[in-house]
């Protein structure tokens, strides 16, 4: 769907609840939910998102409100990132949080491209470290990790 341009007819969540690990970050009897919408087009045909952002925001909740019935109520604000805000924002090209595509060609240690895997590039003493290499984002800190695994490999 996201490939035509078409927003998806079911969404794809990663939904998260941080506050409830860490206090601090809602006062009390209150928590914070943080979505990852995956898969929305970065240009959708019915619209643009500086149109869609709010709309597109309350067909999630509309959404999620079937698993969890007084979430419209419960939610006192909100903050919605489209792909064009996570591209003007944080410049992640069309939005994409996971820097490339996952073909076959460009996954797992041939990521993001068979020529720059393995953290290192075509380019002498440049080396690539961030999510779009092996393993990937998610804030492990594994790929910088292993990328200065590889430049101290490189460097004895």
């Amino acid at each position: 769907e996201a490939k035509a341009g078409k927003l998806p007819s079911e969404p794809r969540l990663d939904l998260v609840i941080p506050s409830t690990l860490d206090d601090s970050l809602a006062p009390p009897g209150h928590h914070v939910m943080s979505l990852l919408c995956k898969y929305y087009p970065f240009t959708p045909e019915d619209g643009h998102w500086d149109e869609l952002r709010e709309p597109v925001a309350d067909q999630i909740i509309d959404y999620l409100s079937r698993f969890m019935p007084n979430l419209k109520e419960l939610v006192v604000g909100r903050q919605v990132l489209t792909p064009l805000d996570l591209e003007r924002v944080f410049g992640l090209t069309e939005g994409d949080i996971f820097h490339g595509r996952h073909d076959l060609d460009q996954i797992f240690s041939l990521r993001p491209h068979p020529r720059a895997a393995q953290y290192k590039t075509p380019l002498p003493g440049l080396y690539l470290c961030g999510s779009g290499s092996h393993p990937g984002g998610a804030v492990s800190g594994a790929p910088g990790y292993n990328g200065a695994r590889r430049v101290i490999r490189d460097l004895r």
